[in-house]
C-alpha cells in the first residue's frame, strides 16, 4: 500500500488503514486473479521439468480410480482461466516459455478488464461492536 499512499500524498504516519487508502483510490484487491497467475507460472515451471511433480499435476500415475464425479486438476482449471479449452493445447503451449509468458498476460489482463464480482473481491470495511470495558 505504501505506493498509493505515495500517490495519494499520505503520509506514513497518518493513521488510514489499508482499507480506507483503498477507497480513496477507487482500487479494488484482486486475490483470485493473482492466485490464478501464480499457479499458472507454477504449472510452467513444473511442466518443463518433466519429472515426477509433471506426473502428478497431469493425474498420470498409476493405480485404481476413485468412485464419483472426478476431481478438477490444476491443469484443467487453468486451461478454462487461459480460455484454450483443451487440457493437451495448455500442456503443448507450456514447452514454448516465451507463448506462455504471453498467454498467461493476455488472460491476466482479460481478468483485469472484466468487473465480474468472482475475479476480483472487494474490499470493504468490517465495523464492530466493542463492548465497553468496566
Amino acid at each position: 500500500m505504501w505506493f498509493l499512499r505515495g500517490i495519494l500524498r499520505i503520509p506514513w504516519a497518518a493513521k488510514k488503514t489499508n482499507e480506507r487508502v483503498l477507497n480513496e483510490a477507487n482500487k479494488r484487491r484482486s486475490l483470485v486473479r493473482t492466485i490464478r497467475k501464480r499457479q499458472a507460472t507454477y504449472l510452467g515451471h513444473v511442466m518443463r521439468r518433466g519429472k515426477l511433480e509433471h506426473l502428478v499435476t497431469t493425474g498420470k500415475f498409476e493405480g485404481k480410480r476413485s468412485r464419483g464425479r472426478q476431481r478438477e486438476k490444476i491443469v484443467d482449471g487453468l486451461a478454462r482461466w487461459l480460455g484454450t479449452g483443451k487440457v493437451l493445447d495448455t500442456l503443448a503451449a507450456v514447452k514454448d516459455r516465451d507463448l506462455w509468458r504471453d498467454m498467461i498476460a493476455n488472460a491476466y489482463n482479460k481478468a483485469l478488464d472484466d468487473d465480474d464480482d468472482c475475479a476480483s473481491i472487494p474490499f470493504t470495511s468490517v465495523t464492530r461492536d466493542l463492548a465497553p470495558v468496566t
